[in-house]
């Protein structure tokens, strides 16, 4: 397994994207001045992340999504230590990464990984998304913001 920088010109992978978005308009809001990297075994795209540079100090995975059958194998943890280093790499001293205030599985995720509950972004997804989005039998309405020092 390898992780790459997305090739220009190289269709985006929207099918994995939308497993961690609710659409393609709202993800286009901020892949285009953010990278994209996949994770590929055999050819095969499993998972991929998008990391925005937010300052000198500061970058953010926007999106990470590792496909269905290939989730609880590991590739997630690969995908957020992966971004911690091209964090790193280029002068940022904290990652930051959003999820919904009812999105369990993702805070514990985040949080095993070493990130921790920085601030809240009130009404995100009341204000961003057009429709409700329900996780866990809650309707989301903050975003959750983790931050982990690098």
């Amino acid at each position: 397994m390898k992780i790459r920088l997305l090739n220009k010109g190289e269709a985006v992978p929207y099918d994995l994207l939308l497993l961690a978005d609710e659409s393609k308009e709202a993800i286009d809001k901020y892949i285009f001045g953010s990278d994209i990297y996949l994770l590929e075994h055999e050819g095969d795209i499993l998972a991929v992340y998008v990391l925005a540079r937010i300052d000198d100090r500061q970058s953010e995975i926007k999106n990470i999504a590792v496909k269905d059958a290939w989730q609880g194998k590991g590739l997630g943890k690969m995908l957020l230590q992966d971004a911690c280093e091209k964090a790193k790499s280029i002068g940022c001293k904290q990652l930051l990464i959003g999820t919904g205030d009812a999105s369990l599985k993702q805070l514990y995720i985040y949080q095993k990984a070493g990130f921790e509950m920085s601030f809240i972004r009130h009404n995100f997804f009341l204000e961003n998304y057009p429709c409700p989005i329900f996780e866990n039998g809650l309707q989301l309405k903050h975003m959750v913001v983790l931050a982990k020092g690098l």
